[in-house]
């Protein structure tokens, strides 16, 4: 494959205005790409042998250029002329049917929305398309293994410089290019792991002194209670009681802001629901185990007041 750039396009047959010329990706592929990458042919057909230098111009796009210009139409009826009278690259460019219509490929990163397509047989490219698309993108073989393909580096090497004549350099498994385009939203899933934790700690630090300092100033009463007959459970239930309406208070109104901002949120999300209902119960849930943490230990100190001392306590 080769190519990868922005080129203009006319719909043959149609005035220039409206829906019938704009710009879209643009890749120029051997017989079997979309077979590689798994790829859905929708509509009509993929490329086959058929389609080389003495064969019909054709050209495949996928669904977003479908839904763009032709929402209403049937671009299998439809040809294209794509970049002629723009690039003198392209003077000869005839005009290509268009057979198929694939799915969508998000190439240019998982958060944002797929680009309108176009795929070209390599085999019916002029010669002078080839050199710019050489000078911008050079030739990428892919290949897929049924097993480990690390361990089949080598000989696919060897068979490319044989069939091609043509050193072959930065060769990359499938596995090692996904992993380095998501290397920054993986960075950010950690950073933002560990200011979670440091939030939770800092929460759960918040509500122990909170709680801690409410039963040192109420250590007269609690004196009271006790001199009066108050059990020992009664006093600390009293004490996790108040505590945890506090808590559970604030992971309400948390649940509230976090639902408001799911609109915002998933923009940023590929694959993943943003009204995620385990995540909506599990983190509240954990929020209120270490909010019970938190509470449960001045609780426990203030069910150990010794009533005498409390009640002299100042």
């Amino acid at each position: 494959m080769q190519g990868g750039y922005g080129l203009p396009f006319v719909i043959a047959g149609r005035p220039l205005e409206g829906p019938s010329h704009g710009g879209g990706g643009w890749l120029t592929v051997s017989p079997g790409y979309f077979d590689v990458f798994q790829i859905p042919v929708n509509r009509g057909r993929a490329f086959e042998i058929r389609d080389n230098s003495a064969g019909p111009p054709v050209v495949i796009i996928n669904e977003a250029m479908a839904r763009e210009f032709w929402p209403e139409g049937n671009p299998l009826e439809d040809r294209l002329i794509i970049g002629r009278g723009v690039m003198r690259e392209f003077n000869d460019e005839p005009e290509r049917q268009i057979v198929g219509i694939v799915g969508d490929v998000r190439d240019s990163g998982l958060n944002n929305d797929p680009r309108p397509r176009m795929y070209v047989p390599q085999a019916q490219i002029s010669d002078a398309a080839n050199v710019l698309n050489t000078g911008i993108m050079p030739l990428s073989w892919v290949v897929r293994t049924a097993g480990n393909s690390s361990a089949l580096t080598e000989q696919i090497q060897a068979e490319l410089r044989q069939a091609s004549g043509l050193p072959v350099a930065n060769v990359e498994s499938m596995e090692e290019i996904v992993s380095n385009s998501l290397s920054r939203q993986k960075f950010n899933m950690w950073l933002m792991t560990v200011f979670r934790f440091v939030a939770m700690l800092l929460a759960a630090i918040g509500i122990y002194g909170l709680m801690a300092y409410s039963v040192q100033q109420r250590t007269q009463e609690i004196g009271v209670r006790l001199a009066l007959g108050a059990r020992l459970d009664q006093v600390r239930n009293m004490v996790v009681a108040q505590g945890m309406k506090l808590a559970l208070a604030g992971v309400v109104i948390g649940i509230g802001a976090a639902y408001g901002l799911t609109q915002f949120i998933a923009t940023f999300l590929f694959g993943v629901e943003a009204h995620d209902l385990a995540t909506f119960v599990a983190v509240p849930v954990v929020l209120s185990l270490v909010a019970l943490v938190a509470v449960w230990i001045p609780a426990r100190r203030a069910s150990r007041v010794e009533p005498l001392k409390a009640l002299r306590y100042e």
